[in-house]
């Protein structure tokens, strides 16, 4: 599920994104001759490199050797890699300094300053212990499953791509926040789920039950994304960018296909894939690319997304009678 609290630190207020969904790899009864699984590796890796970042960020905050008006540091037996006191940072980890030395997604820096290498670096930061273990759980069972299927390179760059899709979206409607997580990332490889479920429709048994489960949590999640805090721009972002990835990367041959070159009465196998699958790949991947040229285009020429579309502010927070949205 997705969570995040607002972490205030002299004036500046840090966004972590929230955790990516609570979902497992569907099994959607698909038998086919001739394929075979891949082992996962980047997945794991990308696992470790978050961990070990997180192992930084918390190194070069060192909490003891900083006086802090919110209180004394948490788990102060761990010394140098102990927490930022809870009033400041309940997610138990490092202050909103360090994640912004460390790479954290700042519109300011990104607009004015040029380091559009925080588009990147904020996906591998975590604001605490919870939010690096709920985005990490989801990594292992989303990922994995999908690496095994697809392979290391597609879903490395399905991953990597709607991680930067999503803190392109976030850097246009938030600016005086910043922001980390993974879960950008996390939604686009739950977005691909989906595209590859349409895009591969025809091969799979139990696919209306499946296509069910699948919307039923990518509602739930990004449901709660409109609570305060929780930068749902990022989330959608991902999303939007792995469902069109998934169109062109993750498309797999034709039911019979592998069974048919396989046959010698056979003069020739049928094509390959289907006509529907190359017409959705193709506007796929020219709506990937104009997202992109566009998002950019508006992110660094200093475009504020929310004067194109006053509503959609609402799409990462709704106001209620127990909170308001602020910034």
């Amino acid at each position: 599920m997705a969570s995040r609290v607002d972490i205030e630190e002299g004036g500046n207020r840090r966004k972590p994104r929230g955790a990516a969904p609570n979902s497992t790899a569907f099994d959607y009864g698909h038998v086919s001759v001739g394929e075979s699984e891949w082992t996962s590796w980047v997945v794991p890796m990308f696992v470790v490199a978050n961990v070990a970042m997180f192992i930084v960020a918390m190194y070069v905050n060192n909490c003891p050797a900083n006086p802090n008006p919110y209180g004394s540091c948490v788990a102060k037996f761990l010394r140098r890699v102990s927490f930022q006191p809870l009033r400041q940072n309940p997610l138990l980890g490092p202050s909103s300094s360090t994640l912004e030395k460390l790479g954290a997604l700042e519109w300011n820096r990104v607009v004015h300053e040029h380091q559009g290498w925080r588009l990147l670096t904020c996906i591998w930061l975590h604001a605490g212990v919870i939010h690096l273990v709920a985005n990490m759980l989801s990594l292992v069972f989303i990922g994995i499953r999908l690496e095994q299927q697809f392979g290391f390179v597609r879903i490395a760059a399905i991953y990597l791509l709607s991680g930067l899709g999503g803190s392109v979206l976030s850097s246009l409607f938030i600016r005086n926040s910043i922001s980390v997580g993974a879960s950008g990332a996390l939604f686009g490889l739950l977005g691909a789920m989906l595209s590859e479920l349409i895009t591969n429709w025809t091969i799979y048994t139990n696919k209306f039950a499946a296509l069910m489960t699948l919307l039923f949590i990518i509602a739930i999640n990004l449901a709660l994304g409109i609570l305060p805090h929780v930068d749902n721009f990022a989330h959608i972002g991902g999303f939007m960018t792995g469902f069109l990835l998934g169109f062109v990367l993750l498309v797999r041959p034709r039911f019979g296909w592998y069974e048919s070159r396989m046959l010698p009465h056979e003069r020739k196998p049928r094509s390959k894939y289907m006509a529907y699958q190359w017409i959705l790949a193709a506007i796929a991947l020219c709506l990937f690319v104009v997202g992109f040229t566009v998002g950019l285009t508006m992110l660094f020429r200093g475009e504020n997304a929310n004067e194109h579309c006053h509503w959609c502010r609402y799409l990462s927070c709704v106001p209620t009678s127990r909170w308001t949205c602020g910034n």
